[in-house]
């Protein structure tokens, strides 16, 4: 049940850091009450999630797979490009989670 906590929390801060340009500086109420509710949302799942999970392993989980999601969500939706460098980082980011998961339990 953490993991599903966890994936809550992620999908989350997803939601949450895609609607940041929406809120054009938090100065237009719908998307930032969306963007702030999808951050407390992402907060208390991840909170619950280190009841079980420990926290260096949920939290390598929660930025990497939240990192490797919005960028992919930023050069399809977004139009922002996606070159070598860009790809090379997320794989190196994916890497660290792999490992921490694999010696983090």
């Amino acid at each position: 049940m953490a993991y599903v906590l966890l994936g809550i929390a992620i999908a989350a801060e997803v939601m949450a850091t895609s609607l940041l340009k929406a809120t054009a500086g938090f100065t237009r109420l719908w998307p930032t009450l969306a963007c702030l509710g999808g951050y407390l949302l992402a907060f208390v799942m991840l909170s619950q999630a280190v009841k079980e999970i420990p926290v260096g392993v949920a939290y390598a989980l929660w930025s990497g797979l939240g990192t490797a999601t919005i960028v992919a969500i930023g050069a399809v939706f977004l139009g922002e490009p996606l070159g070598a460098v860009k790809l090379v980082g997320i794989a190196l980011i994916i890497a660290g989670v792999v490992l921490v998961n694999l010696t983090g339990g």
